[in-house]
């Protein structure tokens, strides 16, 4: 195997030791506690106690420093766990956005104090964040947020509203990306700063909050099925302390852009629908009159998912390398959303050819309405795949 083609992979002997111990961990979590995979779980999963088992083994905080409560690790063995996760279907939407986003921003930009106090919660799998950054009238355009923060004694009075907040009624916090001076047409992007916003001093499992700070309210937005990930959070003069600012005052747009790399690039933005094809796959192979469009339709799927790896598995090396790889994020994130609202409709056509009262074939059918429920979503979070391409062609030079 040539050195350029083993970096794509993420298999050395480390890193396979690892990956080996997840597998062997989530076996036996599955077999104890009884959740079942599912497809989109990094943000429909919310099992508090799952990821505090996950954190007492050791598999959260993986590039957090020991000295704050984490394990001194690099990107990529981060990455490996969150794909052996995500392929197993685990419940991990509880501490998804703190381990995924905001433990690095604390370590880019955080304070001390900031460091000390949230880190080991979040490395122990006991601290669970939201993040506010689209708004009603600006959707993934960041640099059109209106939400402000003012100046007062002590801190900040916030204002404004954030829409499609995951986890936000469940979390302990939410950092939020607020102006925090004037727009300046000629400078979009300037004027913008991050708040950590706590939701109130302990979570109420299960429900919305009943006691949330002066001012904070926070609105279910229900999907047609029943579901409830998303929310509307409005501020309506939120008092933030000056020790909940997170950086710099001034430098949000640079943090916030910092921080997509991280959600944008991770195996979640390829590997949201592997518990269905995965199924389908192992479910297929069991059936006698396959023909020839059915398997080069899996063959199909499996060149376009390994290929999305590579090149997601290349912005984790660079992130281990401390590079920020914006433009490469933005474009895993595009192609692998894109892959993943293809991949729904083509299980359902793969699907036909599974013999009615075959075995597993009702597991399979459930994953796949719950897919096709969550697809129209894939390719709007974390910036539609519109702002994305702009990204990526401001990165290019071509615009």
């Amino acid at each position: 195997m040539s050195d350029d083609f083993a970096a794509l992979c993420a298999n050395e002997p480390e890193l396979a030791g690892l990956r080996a111990s997840v597998r062997t961990f989530l076996a036996a979590d599955r077999d104890e506690f009884g959740w079942q995979p599912t497809v989109d779980a990094w943000l429909s999963s919310w099992d508090e106690e799952f990821s505090a088992r996950l954190g007492d083994a050791g598999f959260l905080g993986l590039t957090i420093p020991r000295e704050y409560g984490g394990h001194g690790l690099s990107h990529l063995h981060r990455y490996v766990v969150t794909e052996e996760l995500l392929a197993a279907g685990a419940p991990v939407a509880a501490h998804w956005i703190a381990d995924r986003q905001v433990a690095p921003g604390l370590l880019a930009y955080g304070t001390e104090e900031q460091r000390q106090r949230l880190l080991p919660r979040i490395a122990a799998g006991r601290y669970f964040s939201a993040i506010g950054m689209s708004e009603p009238q600006a959707g993934s355009d960041l640099a059109a947020s209106v939400a402000k923060a003012t100046r007062t004694d002590g801190g900040w009075l916030l204002s404004g509203t954030k829409v499609w907040t995951s986890g936000a009624h469940l979390a302990h916090q939410i950092v939020v990306l607020a102006r925090t001076s004037p727009v300046d047409p000629q400078r979009r992007h300037a004027g913008f700063s991050q708040f950590i916003v706590p939701t109130d001093a302990e979570p109420n499992r299960g429900s919305l909050r009943s006691c949330p700070p002066d001012g904070l309210t926070i609105s279910p937005i229900v999907m047609m099925s029943g579901e409830h990930h998303f929310n509307e959070v409005t501020f309506d003069e939120v008092f933030v302390s000056d020790a909940n600012v997170l950086g710099e005052i001034g430098a949000g747009w640079h943090q916030v852009t910092a921080e997509l790399s991280f959600e944008r690039s991770g195996p979640e933005r390829i590997l949201s629908t592997a518990p269905l094809l995965t199924a389908l796959v192992r479910l297929l192979a069991t059936q006698d009159d396959l023909d020839d469009h059915a398997a080069a339709a899996v063959g199909d799927l499996l060149a376009r998912i390994i290929s999305l790896r590579q090149l997601s598995v290349s912005v984790a090396r660079a992130l281990a390398a401390g590079q920020s790889p914006v433009n490469e994020a933005a474009l895993v994130k595009d192609l692998g959303t894109r892959f993943e609202q293809e991949s729904v409709e083509l299980a359902a056509d793969l699907f036909t050819y599974v013999a009615s009262g075959a075995p597993g074939r009702e597991r399979v059918a459930a994953l796949l309405d719950i897919a096709r429920l969550h697809s129209p979503l894939f390719t709007l979070r974390g910036g539609t795949n519109e702002v994305l391409r702009g990204v990526v062609a401001r990165g290019m030079g071509l615009r």
